[in-house]
């Protein structure tokens, strides 16, 4: 933990506050996705464009308030979603206003209070609101001085800050929240500037304890399901049994007189019942289930025969690198990689609260996009956006659209049959596994040929996938509102433009390949629901591109570490891959009877995060069981703002990824999703996390900000499926790794 010692910092330049300063607080409801930015350490004003998310919120109280006792609140439009960003950005203020992180309040996406910074994804907080943050309390910091020197009639540069006090040359001191009494801060925030040196950095670059987890492990309100209103009631809705299942009747009103009901709730295949306690609520709901009498569709392709069907599906051809020109010269290699839908698997099932009260709706949610969200709600409810309020609060379990999304959409319908009061919705486990949009099936085709000296002379990589983001922003993608009898469609599926793409996020090779070609075939049907999964199709096409990178250096009878290092011309990345193999000292592997080591890189998007993931495994045969012995990774994140919050990161992205590529499938028949609940959908239990883990931080100082929370996604993987070959002697190239797999493999 960084030392609790507040922080002092000189002032070396001059700013002077000329005139009346003109300012408002504005939340436009305007999204933008803000690019990569540099820092601007030590330059001038006019050498760097707004950074970060100050592009479409320009008002440095959007993001930073000081009242006049000097409490400092920090505000952003991004949610909290385990990744810890509510200490980083704490650190990234503090550091910047010279004040203690303690002191600092932070409130994070709520529709009525915070910037408007569209959605919680794609690992773009720090990016994005974290350097808007620091480019905000910065300015903020030279208005401080500025203020300092007019009161105690001296210059910016005979004054020093210490944690939220300003002192003058002779030792008269005055404090944040008496310079800005009866002030506005009154600055629409300029290219100008001064970051602080990292060389004095007291907070940045330092592990500090995450804020929100004393309530997580003590029992505390650290969640929305922990959250109860005053007079609030609960709901259930009663969710059709197959995909395109309508409601046809209903006997409802033995329901409506069971105890605790308060009414029950139909609106086309729109079934719910809102209760005075939970239990009633659920009792009347598996009464209703039992009542209801639907009519069902087989819709749903054949699962054995799923890949085939996804290809035969129509699709749209985008080639997304065409360099060179390919020959077909040189030994030629191929495989084909293959990804099932699989699920968020949220350990906690989503949850909503919401009421209707004056005419307007405040929802609690656990929403990834406050924003879109409010406008989704706005059209379902036909009301105006105005009317809606979303405010975010942490759900158990998340990375990517689950179900938060259309909990709130149901919590909202139910709130406004019962005016005034709270309602809680919370979904049922098997809601969860049956109706939540899943990680979409994905093929992966790789052709490449390698010349004499065994390098990579031609590069062909396919990808069939459908969308990754079928997120709301319109009614049509709320469950609930394709339920109702005036049923929202979803809007058209479309792909996610490169650079950072959808299901061809990173198809794209970050190894440098004299000729390559990759064309991504984009698939508009979806048999299933589907959306966005932590790192969308970078999974399972660094899975893809990885293995086949170590079936490659097999063939040219070369190390695999060696082999990719031959084709990298990205430093950072050399130096990524070379921590991470001379931490595992791969180079003094011992191969043993049934143990392999596996290898894998990656940088998220090409334009995230550097990560690479060396594995030591024992695979038993007999049983098919897989387990990690040994994990080390290395992570360049740019400048490390908390350290000890990137290394959670990597290591929840290593344990997650495990469980996917072990053992995480949807299964089906042709009319119900089977995989319902845990039985039928398993993950890793604690028996299977890696015996050890090791996370390496590059900390670049003063370089932009990189997405961490899906790096490692991909090389965790592929780096399994590298040790599992090299254990056994035999490539499986279809997800999960299962242990039927692994016995099959094994020949039993």
């Amino acid at each position: 933990m960084s030392p609790d010692a507040p922080a002092s910092m000189q002032r070396r330049r001059f700013v002077r506050a000329s005139g009346a300063l003109i300012v408002y607080f504005s939340v436009a409801p305007r999204l933008g996705i803000a690019q990569k930015e540099a820092q601007n350490v030590g330059k001038t004003p006019s050498q760097t464009p707004l950074p970060g998310s100050l592009k479409t919120e320009p008002f440095l109280d959007s993001w930073i308030r000081i009242d006049e006792k000097g409490n400092v609140t920090v505000l952003t439009g991004k949610a909290e979603l385990g990744q810890g960003i509510k200490t980083a950005l704490i650190q990234v203020a503090a550091e910047e206003l010279v004040v203690n992180p303690a002191g600092i309040t932070l409130i994070t996406a709520d529709t009525a209070r915070t910037a408007n910074e569209g959605y919680t994804a794609g690992s773009h907080s720090m990016q994005d609101s974290g350097t808007a943050i620091r480019h905000a309390a910065a300015q903020v910091r030279e208005i401080l001085f500025a203020l300092a020197a007019a009161r105690l009639n001296t210059t910016t540069d005979q004054i020093t800050a210490t944690n939220g006090t300003m002192r003058g040359k002779e030792g008269t001191t005055i404090g944040y929240g008496e310079l800005v009494a009866g002030q506005n801060l009154h600055v629409q925030a300029t290219t100008g500037g001064r970051l602080r040196d990292p060389a004095e950095h007291v907070f940045v670059g330092k592990p500090w304890r995450r804020i929100d987890i004393p309530a997580k492990v003590t029992g505390g309100v650290a969640y929305i399901q922990d959250l109860r209103l005053e007079r609030m009631m609960h709901g259930r809705v009663i969710r059709p049994p197959s995909p395109l299942a309508k409601l046809r009747e209903i006997a409802s009103e033995p329901i409506e007189k069971m105890p605790g009901v308060t009414k029950v709730v139909r609106d086309g295949s729109f079934l719910a019942v809102v209760a005075q306690r939970e239990y009633e609520a659920v009792t009347a709901m598996r009464a209703l289930a039992r009542a209801a009498v639907w009519d069902e569709t087989a819709s749903l392709p054949d699962a054995q025969s799923l890949y085939a069907a996804f290809q035969a599906f129509p699709r749209e051809n985008y080639t997304i690198l065409d360099q060179g020109i390919l020959s077909g010269s040189g030994k030629t290699i191929e495989a084909t990689y293959r990804r099932p839908f699989q699920l968020h698997g949220s350990i906690g099932p989503s949850c909503a609260i919401a009421q209707l009260e004056n005419d307007s709706y405040t929802v609690w949610t656990h929403s990834q996009g406050v924003y879109p969200l409010r406008n989704a709600l706005a059209e379902m409810l036909a009301v105006p956006k105005e009317q809606i309020r979303c405010i975010h609060v942490e759900g158990s379990g998340c990375y990517g659209h689950n179900a938060a999304d259309d909990v709130a959409a149901d919590a909202a319908l139910l709130a406004r049959s019962v005016p005034g009061i709270p309602v809680r919705v919370q979904w049922m486990r098997e809601d969860e596994h049956t109706w939540e949009p899943y990680g979409p099936p994905m093929i992966m085709a790789a052709k490449a040929a390698l010349d004499a000296s065994g390098n990579v002379s031609e590069w062909q990589y396919e990808v069939w996938s459908n969308t990754h983001s079928t997120r709301p922003g319109a009614a049509g993608n709320l469950l609930a509102a394709t339920h109702l009898q005036q049923a929202f469609t979803a809007p058209p599926p479309k792909p996610l433009p490169q650079p950072e793409g959808g299901g061809d996020r990173n198809a794209i090779p970050l190894y440098t390949f004299p000729n390559a070609r990759v064309v991504h075939h984009f698939i508009p049907q979806m048999p299933l629901r589907v959306s966005a999964l932590r790192s969308l199709g970078a999974y399972a096409n660094v899975f893809a591109l990885e293995s086949f990178m170590d079936e490659l250096a097999l063939a040219a009878k070369l190390d695999p570490v060696e082999f990719r290092l031959r084709h990298m011309r990205d430093e950072r990345a050399s130096a990524v891959i070379r921590r991470a193999a001379e931490r595992f000292e791969w180079a003094k592997y011992q191969k043993r009877p049934g143990r392999g080591r596996g290898f894998a890189f990656a940088r998220y998007k090409n334009l995230g995060a550097y990560a690479a993931v060396a594995f030591d495994v024992e695979v038993q045969r007999e049983s098919g069981l897989v387990r990690v012995r040994r994990a080390v990774a290395a992570v360049d994140s740019g400048e490390a703002v908390n350290p000890d919050g990137i290394r959670n990161q990597i290591e929840g992205g290593i344990v997650q990824s495990l469980s996917w590529t072990l053992a995480e499938e949807v299964t089906f028949d042709r009319t119900r999703i089977t995989s319902r609940d845990w039985g039928g959908y398993p993950i890793l239990r604690f028996s299977g996390v890696p015996d050890s883990v090791e996370v390496n931080v590059i900390d670049r100082p003063g370089q932009p900000f990189l997405g961490t929370g899906e790096a490692t996604q991909g090389p965790t993987a592929a780096a399994l499926a590298n040790a599992v070959a090299d254990a056994m002697g035999v490539r499986i190239r279809d997800l999960p790794l299962s242990r039927s797999r692994i016995r099959a493999a094994a020949g039993l």
